[in-house]
């Protein structure tokens, strides 16, 4: 995707901010398409111990689902700050290739940021209409079917 800054945030030749600016993208796309994904599928999982937890963002606010929060918040810092942390040699948000698919390439990493684009603004969407409707976002489509 090389080089995308229509609202002007990195100073033109300054690569290390753009470094920077690229990991937080990358980063937040993960999170972004984790979440989407994770907002879909509450409404049919619930761990055992969480049935009374409502699906939605009401599942951070209600004990039990406010500690599952608080733990995943807490191991996702540890994570960010211990292990995943960025290497000046290799291309931003480059972590390696656990599983050795030899997939990490230009086509992927470009579609990565596309599909965390994308999500970014799914996941803004779908907490948006929650907050409007009141539905999380399997009932906002109609698909209300028993969960698991």
């Amino acid at each position: 995707m090389d080089y995308f800054d229509p609202a002007g945030f990195c100073k033109v030749g300054d690569e290390a901010g753009f470094r920077n600016l690229r990991a937080a993208e990358l980063k937040h796309g993960r999170v972004a398409m984790m979440a989407a994904l994770g907002a879909s599928v509450q409404h049919y999982v619930q761990f055992p111990g969480f049935d009374e937890v409502p699906t939605g963002i009401g599942a951070v606010t209600t004990a039990p689902g406010s500690y599952g929060f608080a733990a995943l918040f807490l191991v996702s810092g540890v994570l960010e700050l211990a292990l995943w942390t960025e290497d000046p040699k290799k291309e931003p948000g480059n972590f390696g290739d656990p599983l050795n698919l030899g997939q990490y390439d230009i086509d992927m990493r470009n579609k990565e940021l596309n599909n965390g684009r994308f999500a970014m603004f799914s996941i803004v969407g779908i907490i948006a209409a929650e907050l409007f409707t009141g539905k999380d976002g399997i009932d906002q489509i109609g698909l209300d079917t028993p969960t698991l």
